[in-house]
């Protein structure tokens, strides 16, 4: 307690910590803690709880507190604070159980806490210093070294009591880290006390003396270096040094300390060798300088040497790797040296410029870099760096001159005032003229060459940065950088050169030309300096100026310094240039390189030119630029732009030249002195000599036939020379020259002059100079030589725009002109056609384009050939592919691009001239039927081709349209249509071309409808066309079909859709499905629209199917059908209805087109409805119409009944027919029964279609082709099972056949019934029929009636009473198959209403019976019959009444009827009245029976099976009214016995039991023997014989044996095979083939 006593003491007199007043009453008074945030109070105590309950992750709060307590100024209370401290304390130090996360984070807090508690924390390390000499532990030093360097101020009073007591423990030092911890310590304490010394007037406690506080550090540093220094672990060598820096820092500061820091520099630099990251040394090293330049210590001159070579070898040894910002440390240690010793410093690196290493010079030159900025701003003097580098400016290594120049760029920057610094600069211009050199050689490596490069951007760096405004400057470098313009090695320096210039040219404007005093090496350098001649100047800045964009914008800035230079040139020039210049930099403005048109800018500059030798009228001057301009053009490569330019000025110059004689030499001399063979020595000449010619066109003329004149007049001997000279082509040469002078002269000529000799002198002399070369020795050849062809081309082309600019408004008729056009022509016909090798096709069809547009003007239809003949020579060439060949190269197949490119220009240039002609939609679309075969070729380059030359052409008419007159463009529908499909071309290139036809055309359209044509959405839409996205390509074509098809007018509607379906035969499948694309939009934009050309829309579309076969194009032609019925159904089946059946394929497809849309219902009701009202019910009758519209009348129904078979055939789902059914049933019902029974009308109208469909079932029968259709219906509406069940019970041949349709209708409806079709309207339709007119409809409705009788549905509809009265009614029908139906109806209402039937049986019973009597029709009794065995069944005996009696004595009047059916349903009948016979009636039918047995027993051999059949039901019902007991046991218990057998079994029962009722057997089988009746005959005579077998021949006595043989041999011969044979076997079997004898 004493020890922490005295040390508070000892805090106390530091003034840094205050014992806390005590209270009167023995407590501690409350402290004085200013206010704070409730909310930081609150926290901090939280934490402490936290901290003290040993809550949750310590590091965690510890991380927390120390966030809150660096985020607010406000004091921690006593009491919290003393928690804090004792809580961080004790885990900081704890040994075990805590980690190293959480001491650290314990350290950290303390520092933090330090902020506003210094006292208190620097209390608690200080006790755990460990007075008594104990080491601490390590986070004890880390978090002192942490408050040095966070707090280094409040630190210093501390200072003596820490080192006191590190000195104490460093006998204890023993591991590596706590080392490391102690250095920590030395290094930031002494740091702390280093900037202490550095401010110490901000500290508010007394000032500690140098001295004290270095005694304090001595006695740690002398342990340090006697003990530490050859530690081996690496990050305790780094502890150490950073110790060792530092403290040598603090004791270089006293006299007495300086000797032993000298002595320990050496270790420091040899950390170098020593510690691995020498980063550490380099920072521990430039702390050391930084030091020394406060304090100002001079430095030994040899440890100044010793800090240079060390440092200077770490930045220059290239097998060290040092970072960036290493290299940056490394080289402010050298400042900081040169801010102690500069000369010394300056002089060691210069002597390193000698080094044989490269690095070093490098290093040297980059450090003496770095100081010129500091050494001038500190104003000391640049030369002795200047002469430092100078010795190094012939340096042969190219890093040592890029280093160079980068002193020069930092030495220029510095705005210094002494004209030494200046003299590098001709250095810059010499290093950047031997890089341009070297690579202009072209001999270089990429690296060689790149570096190269770089040398010269370092030179122009340093040109830029140059600033002229220095004082001085001005005398300085005028003359030495004006000597730079002219040479052209320096071209690439004119953009800061003249920048530079024009500011030194207007400083001395400014100045008023005063040079003042010169210093002595100003006035030497502008002596040495070779001033250009101001005519140089000129003609040096005028040929930079015509290539404005080169060499970064050089020709801007030569044009701005002309402007400042114009005293200099000429003193007249001022007031001129100061607005023409301006106009030609505004010109600039915003033309880019691509953009700027250099032919016109070119002009401009020539205008200029000859405007300023205007403005100086002096003779002598312009000549002496016309010589200038000549001389310059050596100065360039032959051939290059600016020759070019520099032989155009010339001719500009001898234009201004009034010396005429001079003139004449000029061009006489450039005449003569030229080489022909070389194209740009020719042009030399022709620039030369048509310059001259805009004031000399007479001269130019004459010097031109002169010279043409001597060619021609040399002597025979020379014969052979020219012989020789025409095969290398130079007589070629001359005259392919002259031809082009002509036409250049003949453009540059004033107007007057120009028509007065255009014939004679222009055209004459051009046709006389070709037709010359083509000749040799007096014979004349076809020239193959394209120069020469070109030349009078490209002469052609000049002459006519000169006479039809000279002509004007008036026009000139130029009489030579179907001549030169027909040579045009000639050459153009023979170019190769499988290439493109020359420009003569472009130049021609350029030169035919001016030429056409001279008068005589030509007809339509040769300017139709002419354009012919133009594009057959361009469309056929080979598609353009990269070169195969040997030698073939990326730049020739760029040339060959750019030709074919320039001709497909210059055809479109031809194509607008000769619309021009006659400027007429007309015209306009033969025209387009030209490229019209080249659009639709298989090649697709060639397509291309005509896409760019249509939108070439409708651009032009676009622009034109104004002047056409006209107020509607006629044509726009059908040239959509040709051209809108190959917007989906297979080349990117033609889509776009065909989008931007579309955009003229609509653009077009758009003025003639004022519709306002979307062409701002068509360009964004057309170059979306070659998208690589799918989808967005889709969406752009879809969107660009829409605004297109919405202006073609419906009166257009047919050409739009025949040159779209033409498109689709095109050889391309994406341009065939894109114009069906194109149709089907156009269709769904405008299909509203087109109600009258429906039927045309139809027919071309019907036309063009049978050429469209493939699926892909196919559907497009159904689609297009399909949405013309979607907006008119109406019109689409009336055209379809006019085809002939029997339909062909395509009109089938189509109808089934109409099948799979979902407007189907609306299509077959309209079928329906022209179908009802295609006939009448009434009976045909006489009419006075011819026969073949009757037939064709007759067909109507018969198509339109085809038409919903196939319709229905093609639906996707059966909704449609089924909500339809109701109504479609009894309209095919009715077609049905109009058409039983009928045949197909033999008109001529069908045989053309049977050549479609032959072999079809229904070609020849109406019925069958409605009956068809109604399978169809039924097929879609109803399942399999039910059509199944139709054809097993034979409905459809029913319905077919005229005798069975009633059946056929019975068996359909019952399906319908049972399947559930059957509705309320589909009944009252057909209950409507019954008193129809026409016969075969009552008996359709009566069938279906009749059948649904049994439906017990009907009493819910509450139809069955209207039905059954109807029915009733109809037993008196005109028709027998009425009245069958009806009877059948009647006895079907037992199924359906058995309670009604009972409740009227008596008019049911009636109406039957009366059917019995209709004698007429055995149909209808055989119906009634069976009629009435349904309701005597279901009624029974006793409810039948006395009816019973007449009906069975009714019944058994027909069993020996004729027909079948009639036997048939009379034994059925009878049978069932045996079986409701009650008790009644049971003595009645017994009686009735005793009549009637043997005639049941007879018919049990019946022919007809049915009959045979129902006999034997009939016979077995019967048999309990039978007295012969042994029989009626028989038919009782013989139940499965066949009717022959029960026959047999009859007759032996008779025999045994009764022979009289087997005599009433023979005897009525006996009368029965002569009746009419064949089948029954037979059967007669088979029962006697079936009597004989069983009965003997006992009981046939001779009475009745002779007239039964007379009988038998009769039949015998009878006409019927069946009696002849049952006779004979009767006659074998009783044995009277032989007359019986007499007795």
């Amino acid at each position: 307690m004493r020890r922490l006593r005295a040390l508070r003491g000892l805090f106390a007199c530091g003034g840094c910590w205050s014992r806390p007043p005590v209270r009167e009453d023995g407590g501690r008074a409350a402290e004085s803690v200013p206010a704070a945030v409730p909310t930081f109070a609150g926290r901090v105590a939280s934490l402490s709880n936290r901290l003290q309950e040993e809550e949750g992750d310590r590091a965690e709060v510890y991380r927390e507190l120390e966030r809150v307590l660096q985020g607010d100024d406000g004091r921690v209370q006593s009491a919290v604070l003393a928690r804090v401290i004792a809580a961080a304390s004790r885990d900081m130090r704890a040994a075990q159980g805590v980690t190293e996360e959480v001491r650290t984070a314990a350290s950290d807090v303390l520092v933090a806490l330090a902020r506003c508690h210094f006292d208190s924390v620097m209390c608690e390390l200080q006790c755990r210093l460990r007075a008594l000499g104990e080491i601490s532990e390590d986070l004890v030093f880390v978090t002192l070294g942490k408050l040095a360097s966070s707090y280094a101020l409040r630190c210093v009073p501390f200072v003596g009591m820490t080192l006191f007591a590190l000195r104490t423990m460093l006998s204890q030092v023993g591991s590596s880290r706590t080392l490391r911890a102690v250095c920590s310590v030395l290094e930031q304490w002494s740091k702390a006390v280093n900037s202490y010394l550095g401010a110490w007037e901000q500290c508010s406690f007394p000032r500690v003396g140098q001295a004290q506080l270095c005694s304090s550090v001595s006695p740690l540093f002398g342990h340090a270096v006697g003990s530490w220094l050859g530690c081996e672990e690496e990050e305790a060598k780094q502890a150490v040094l950073g110790a060792m820096a530092a403290m040598m820092g603090l004791l270089v500061r006293e006299e007495e300390h300086r000797e032993r820091v000298w002595e320990q520099l050496p270790w420091l630099l040899g950390q170098y060798q020593q510690v691995q990251d020498s980063f550490r040394v380099t920072k521990a090293l430039s702390y050391f300088l930084e030091i020394l330049g406060e304090v100002q210590v001079p430095i030994p001159q040899d440890e100044v040497e010793a800090i240079g070579t060390a440092v200077h070898r770490q930045l220059s040894d290239g097998s060290k790797q040092h970072s960036g910002e290493h290299r940056s440390e490394l080289s402010s240690c050298v400042l900081l040296l040169a801010r102690v010793c500069p000369e010394d410093t300056v002089a060691f690196l210069r002597s390193q410029l000698g080094s044989r290493s490269e690095a070093a010079r490098v290093v040297s030159l980059d450090l003496l870099g770095a100081l010129v900025r500091p050494t001038a701003e500190r104003g000391q003097s640049l030369p002795l760096l200047v002469q430092a580098v100078r010795c190094a400016l012939g340096d042969p290594s190219r890093k040592v001159a890029r280093a160079a120049l980068r002193f020069t760029k930092e030495l220029l920057g510095c705005s210094v005032q002494s004209c030494s610094a200046w003299d590098l600069v001709a250095h810059v211009f010499a290093t950047f003229s031997q890089a341009s050199g070297r690579l202009a050689q072209g001999k270089l490596s990429e690296a060689e060459a790149q570096e190269a490069a770089d040398l010269q951007a370092l030179c122009l760096d340093i040109l830029r940065s140059l600033d002229v405004s220095v004082r001085g400057m001005t005398k300085l470098l005028w003359p030495r950088l004006l000597q730079y313009v002219v040479p052209a090695q320096y071209t690439g320096t004119l953009v800061p050169l003249c920048r530079c210039l024009r500011e030194l040219a207007e400083s001395r404007g400014r100045a008023g030309g005063e040079d003042g005093e010169e210093e002595p090496n100003v006035a030497a350098s502008r002596q040495r300096a070779k001033l250009p001649r101001p005519q140089a100047l000129l003609a040096r800045l005028l040929v930079v100026a015509a290539a404005p964009h080169a060499g970064g914008g050089c020709g801007v800035a030569a044009l701005r310094l002309l402007r400042a230079l114009s005293a200099e040139i000429h003193g007249a020039l001022g007031m001129v240039w100061a607005v023409k210049i301006p106009f030609l930099l505004q010109c600039l403005e915003g033309q880019s390189e691509s953009c700027l048109d250099s032919a016109e800018w070119e002009q401009l500059l020539l205008k200029f030119l000859r405007t300023s030798l205007e403005t100086i009228e002096s003779q002598a001057w312009t000549v002496g630029l016309s010589l200038e301009l000549s001389q310059q053009t050596g100065s360039y490569p032959r051939p290059s732009r600016e020759q070019a330019f520099l032989y155009k000025a010339v001719g500009v110059s001898l234009a201004a030249c009034r010396h005429v004689p001079y003139v004449r030499r000029e061009m006489k001399k450039y005449l003569l002195r030229m080489n022909y063979l070389e194209v740009s020595e020719r042009e030399a000449m022709i620039s030369v000599v048509a310059g001259s010619a805009e004031s000399h066109f007479h001269l130019a003329l004459e010097v031109l036939q002169e010279f043409g004149a001597s060619m021609e007049e040399r002597p025979v001997s020379g014969a052979f020379k020219r012989l020789k000279e025409y095969h290398q082509g130079k007589r070629a040469g001359r005259h392919a020259a002259l031809v082009l002078a002509y036409g250049r002269i003949a453009l540059r000529a004033p107007p007057e002059q120009l028509l007065a000799r255009v014939e004679s002198d222009v055209v004459g002399r051009i046709l006389r100079h070709y037709r010359a070369s083509c000749q040799v020795l007096g014979f004349s050849f076809s020239t193959k030589d394209v120069q020469l062809k070109l030349a009078l081309i490209r002469s052609v082309a000049e002459v006519s725009r000169a006479v039809r600019v000279a002509g004007g408004s008036r026009g000139v008729e130029l009489c030579r002109k179907r001549e030169l056009l027909d040579t045009l022509l000639g050459f153009v016909q023979g170019e190769p056609r499988d290439r493109l090798a020359s420009p003569v096709r472009r130049e021609a069809f350029v030169a035919v384009g001016h030429l056409s547009k001279l008068k005589p003007s030509l007809s339509r239809e040769e300017n139709r050939d002419l354009l012919d003949q133009c594009v057959q020579s361009v469309m056929p060439l080979p598609a353009l592919e990269p070169a195969e060949e040997e030698g073939a190269t990326a730049a020739d197949a760029g040339h060959v691009q750019g030709l074919h490119a320039r001709t497909m220009g210059a055809l479109g240039e031809l194509l607008t001239a000769l619309l021009e002609e006659d400027l007429s939609s007309d015209w306009l679309a033969e025209m387009l039927h030209v490229l019209e075969y080249w659009l639709t070729s298989a090649k697709e380059w060639e397509r291309e081709r005509a896409l760019q030359a249509c939108a070439q052409l409708l651009g032009a008419f676009e622009e034109r349209f104004e002047l056409t007159g006209e107020t509607s463009f006629g044509p726009f529908g059908s040239m959509v249509g040709l051209l809108a499909p190959f917007t989906c071309d297979s080349l990117a290139t033609s889509c776009q071309r065909a989008g931007a036809c579309l955009g003229h055309l609509l653009r077009i359209q758009g003025r003639t409808l004022e519709t306002g044509a979307e062409e701002d959405e068509v360009q964004p839409l057309c170059q979306r066309l070659s998208a690589p996205d799918a989808e967005a390509l889709r969406q752009a074509s879809s969107r660009l079909r829409k605004i297109v098809c919405k202006h073609i007018p419906p009166a257009q509607a047919t050409d739009f859709l025949s040159a779209a379906l033409d498109g689709m035969l095109s050889a391309q499948s994406a341009c065939a499905q894109a114009a069906g694309k194109w149709l089907l939009t156009f269709l769904e934009t405008c299909g509203g629209q087109l109600l009258t050309e429906v039927p045309e829309i139809l027919s071309i579309i019907y036309v063009r199917m049978p050429t469209m076969q493939q699926d892909t194009l196919r559907h497009f032609l159904l689609e297009a059908v399909s949405l013309l019925a979607l907006y008119h159904p109406g019109a689409v089946i009336d055209s379809l209805l006019q085809k002939q059946l029997p339909m062909d394929s395509d009109t089938e497809e189509l109808w089934r087109v109409l099948g799979g849309k979902f407007f189907v219902d609306h299509v077959l009701r309209v079928l329906m409805e022209k179908l009802k009202n295609s006939g009448s019910d009434q009976p045909r009758t006489s009419s006075a119409k011819p026969e073949a519209e009757e037939e064709e009348a007759a067909l109507e129904p018969l198509k339109m009944t085809r038409a919903i078979s196939v319709v229905v055939s093609a639906l996707q789902s059966p909704e449609a027919v089924q909500r339809l059914l109701p109504e479609l049933l009894p309209v095919l019902l009715k077609q049905i029964s109009a058409t039983v029974g009928k045949e197909m009308p033999s008109s001529a109208l069908i045989t053309r279609g049977k050549l479609f469909l032959k072999g079809h079932a229904s070609d020849d029968n109406p019925c069958r082709l409605s009956l068809e259709t109604l399978e169809a219906v039924l097929r879609t509406c109803l399942d399999g099972k039910w059509l199944r069940l139709l054809r097993q019970q034979g409905a459809w041949a029913a319905l077919e056949d005229p005798r069975a349709h009633h059946d056929g209708v019975c068996l359909l409806t019952g399906v319908l019934l049972r399947a559930g079709t059957v509705s309320l309207p589909l009944v009252l339709v057909l209950t409507r029929w019954l008193d129809a007119p026409s016969a075969n409809l009552r008996v359709t409705a009566a069938a279906f009636c009749a059948e649904l009788m049994k439906e017990p549905a009907l009493q819910e509809w509450r139809c069955l009473q209207p039905i059954a009265r109807a029915l009733l009614e109809k037993l008196r029908d005109s028709s027998s198959t009425v009245r069958q139906m009806a009877a059948r109806g009647l006895g079907n209402l037992v199924s359906g209403a058995p309670e009604k039937l009972r409740k009227h049986k008596g008019a049911v019973l009636e109406a039957l019976r009366r059917g019995l009597e209709d004698a007429a029709a055995a149909e209808v009794v055989a119906e009634s019959l069976l009629a009435l065995a349904k309701v005597v069944t279901e009624l029974k005996g006793k409810a039948v009444g006395s009816a019973f009696r007449d009906i069975a004595r009714a019944t058994k009047g027909f069993f020996d009827a004729e027909q079948a059916s009639l036997r048939s349903a009379a034994f059925t009948l009878y049978g069932v009245l045996a079986a409701s016979a009650t008790s009644r009636w049971r003595s009645f039918f017994t009686e009735e029976l005793g009549s009637t047995w043997a005639t049941l027993v007879l018919h049990l051999r019946d022919p007809d099976p049915g009959a045979s059949m129902a006999c034997q039901g009939a016979l077995r019902l019967c048999a309990p009214f039978l007295g012969l007991r042994r029989v009626r046991q028989g038919l009782a218990v013989n139940t499965r016995l066949s009717a022959a057998e029960l026959l047999g079994d009859v007759c032996s029962q008779l025999a045994q039991e009764s022979p009289e009722h087997q005599e009433m057997l023979y005897v009525a089988a006996r009368r029965r023997f002569l009746g009419s009746c064949g089948e029954l005959q037979a059967a007669a005579l088979d029962v006697a014989g079936v009597l004989v077998e069983h009965a003997g021949l006992e009981w046939l006595t001779r009475e009745e044996a002779m007239p039964l043989s007379a009988t038998l041999r009769v039949l015998r011969s009878d006409g019927d095979p069946r009696v002849q044979q049952a006779a004979a076997r009767l006659l074998r079997d009783t044995g009277l083939e032989q007359p019986p004898r007499r007795r």
